[in-house]
């Protein structure tokens, strides 16, 4: 089977019964490896990079694929997938306090790990100038999905979750700018209007992404679709719209989605469950496909000669590059030492570097099928080391200690016909609802506490029953009073039962 820049046949009812059994296949196989990477530590995209390169010319599958223009589209269209499922689960107030470290990261971080990786690449490795900045823009990007697919089980400050997050969200946005515009053009004779092009493009794409997610955030408050399935399409779709618009308005059109899912998932729409569930479900897609596609598109039997290159690139960028940015960029703001060091471990490169690896073999860039091999080693083999040291560096550090209470895990389901709302409440570990009783939690009138589920079994509580970690809370508020319900039980969660005496907020201030 060859799948490659030459001419396509078409595609019969035959074809496609082929085409969807191999495809549905892969995807149970992928699902199942979550479960081995979830035990492991290791980030799941290992697994489906795996999958892909058996499935190559090299392993037992013999698909030899060899279309980079192709890759990158259906990168980019994954790209924004994720982006736009990571957006909707970034919660304003978490990243909100970390907004100015993480924006300076983004920017500031990224100029000097590409400068000082680009060094490395040019004095160390012998590459060409263009050739190293190239590499140096192309793996400066970090990957949320990869960091805290190891770090989900780590209680972690708010302050160093939100600056990751919101990180990994923003640069991705700057250095595609920066990777295509150095792989389209020819040497960079003026930095500065470079920079100018990445700011304007920047401001376009955060200007149209928090407008679009505003516009349509409203609309979807305000306009009662016929079905409860129409609303995760119709989030998606406005994402997708504030990409294409960004895109189009020669602006970033991965900050417009990141931008405008934010602003749609943090302004409590209408069957958020539904739609937050539909949006995770497109994520894991979109991530298995574009990296069983990219592990297609490598040759490994051509990594031999890359290997010592990517090993010294990637010395250089995890220990002096992105180390010296975090040091840089978050002493200003007074960020202890101790989460310095774990956010400079834990830059981790995923899905981004790679396909913006491709973006130079479709420009015809010299060497560009080394810089690829190169990248793609690199992210293989680091992943593999600092992935799986991560957690135990949190712990070494005491910033997973659970010390900081857990918030609560609560979702809304609208009972429209009944004009109120039905919460459902998850009570972790570390909460500080623990040992509380029902009616100590003081809820407004007009909402109730009406069943809880513990251990497997279900009962109807009384006021004096007591509260225990684990216990999943069905609570019944009307329209008036929902928002009020839920800051409460977030302040409980955070303070106690006597949150609101003490000062504790629904942040958890």
């Amino acid at each position: 089977m060859r799948a490659g820049q030459g001419r396509i046949r078409p595609l019969t009812v035959h074809h496609l019964n082929q085409l969807l059994l191999v495809c549905s296949l892969v995807l149970l196989v992928a699902v199942a490896a979550v479960r081995i990477s979830s035990r492991s530590g290791l980030p799941s995209l290992l697994v489906y990079l795996g999958i892909g390169v058996a499935m190559g010319q090299d392993g037992v599958g013999d698909i030899h694929f060899d279309n980079a223009e192709l890759t990158q589209v259906i990168g980019y269209a994954a790209l924004v997938v994720i982006l736009a499922e990571g957006g909707l689960g970034t919660k304003w107030k978490e990243i909100k306090p970390a907004l100015p470290a993480a924006t300076a990261l983004a920017l500031a971080g990224v100029a000097v790990s590409v400068g000082v990786t680009a060094s490395a690449a040019h004095y160390l490795i012998g590459l060409e100038w263009r050739q190293a900045l190239i590499i140096g823009a192309v793996v400066s990007s970090t990957d949320a999905a990869a960091v805290f697919s190891v770090l989900r089980k780590i209680p972690l400050p708010a302050r160093v979750t939100g600056t990751l997050e919101a990180e990994s969200g923003f640069n991705d946005a700057p250095v595609v700018i920066l990777v295509v515009s150095l792989s389209t053009a020819g040497p960079v004779e003026h930095w500065y209007a470079l920079l100018g092009v990445i700011l304007l493009e920047l401001a376009i794409g955060a200007a149209i992404g928090l407008a679009v997610g505003w516009l349509g955030s409203w609309g979807l408050r305000h306009v009662a679709l016929p079905a409860s399935g129409l609303y995760p399409i119709a989030v998606m779709a406005i994402a997708v719209v504030a990409y294409a618009a960004g895109a189009l308005a020669h602006g970033s059109g991965f900050l417009a989605v990141y931008l405008a899912a934010m602003v749609m998932g943090n302004a409590r729409l209408p069957h958020w469950p539904a739609t937050r569930g539909f949006a995770d479900g497109l994520g894991w897609m979109a991530q298995i496909g574009m990296f069983v596609l990219l592990g297609l598109l490598v040759t490994p039997h051509e990594l031999g000669d890359d290997i010592v290159p990517a090993l010294v690139i990637g010395l250089v960028l995890t220990m002096v590059a992105r180390p010296l940015s975090v040091v840089l960029c978050l002493s200003p703001f007074r960020v202890p030492w101790q989460e310095q060091a774990l956010m400079s471990w834990a830059g981790l490169r995923g899905a981004v570097p790679i396909i913006l690896a491709t973006i130079p073999m479709v420009q015809g860039v010299d060497a560009s099928r080394r810089i690829f091999n190169i990248v793609f080693v690199l992210v293989v083999v680091y992943t593999l080391v600092q992935g799986p040291t991560l957690p135990w560096l949190g712990r070494k550090l005491r910033l997973g200690d659970g010390s900081e209470a857990s918030d609560l895990g609560i979702e809304s389901a609208p009972l429209e016909r009944l004009r109120g709302h039905l919460l459902s409440v998850a009570i972790p570990d570390g909460s500080k609802m623990h040992g509380v009783e029902v009616a100590e939690l003081r809820l407004p009138h007009g909402a109730a506490v009406t069943l809880i589920v513990r251990g497997g079994e279900s009962f109807v509580p009384l006021p004096t029953t007591i509260l225990q970690r684990g216990d999943e809370l069905l609570v019944v508020a009307t329209d008036p009073v929902r928002d009020a319900t839920e800051s409460r039980l977030r302040a409980v969660g955070h303070g106690g039962k006597l949150a609101g005496w003490l000062g504790t907020d629904g942040a958890g201030r």
